[in-house]
């Protein structure tokens, strides 16, 4: 028995070996596929957030293409902020950075979330969020589609 389990063990260590040399030419080939790292405090770009959004809203991208599917990103709000009512077209993948948020979409109950807290969104439901005390909230996001925020005129709750 221990004879017949040989080859087969080999043949696995062969084929790793192969497709960790493929995955690592293929990333050094491809400038997109290189790990990215970023934090909160690093020299990230910072920029407005959609213009449904009052002032004090940034937004910076850290991977990918907002207009694409699959981008990443961090939203930060000052403190005492209310993210208003809007959509998404994609579902949101979101753990809270830092700050305090309490969260609510449409027909569920308000979530405070505290750093390091994950959250998901399907895809049009609506929902609004607050930062809570003085300090600013920052939002990791990955969204499945392209980066939106639609405004929802209606009331949550």
């Amino acid at each position: 028995m221990t004879n017949a389990r040989k080859p087969g063990l080999a043949a696995a260590v062969t084929i790793s070996a192969i497709f960790l040399a493929f995955i690592s030419a293929n990333v050094q080939a491809d400038p997109a596929r290189k790990p990215v790292t970023a934090t909160v405090d690093s020299a990230l770009q910072w920029g407005p957030c959609p213009a449904i959004f009052p002032a004090g809203c940034q937004i910076a991208v850290l991977h990918g293409n907002p207009a694409r599917p699959n981008a990443d990103i961090f939203l930060r709000v000052p403190g005492g902020y209310t993210i208003p009512p809007h959509t998404h077209t994609s579902p949101e993948r979101i753990v809270l950075v830092e700050g305090n948020l309490t969260v609510r979409y449409q027909g569920f109950p308000a979530e405070d979330l505290t750093p390091g807290e994950y959250a998901y969104g399907p895809a049009s439901l609506p929902h609004v969020a607050t930062c809570k005390g003085a300090g600013p909230c920052t939002l990791f996001i990955a969204f499945e589609g392209p980066v939106d925020a639609l405004e929802f005129t209606g009331m949550i709750h």
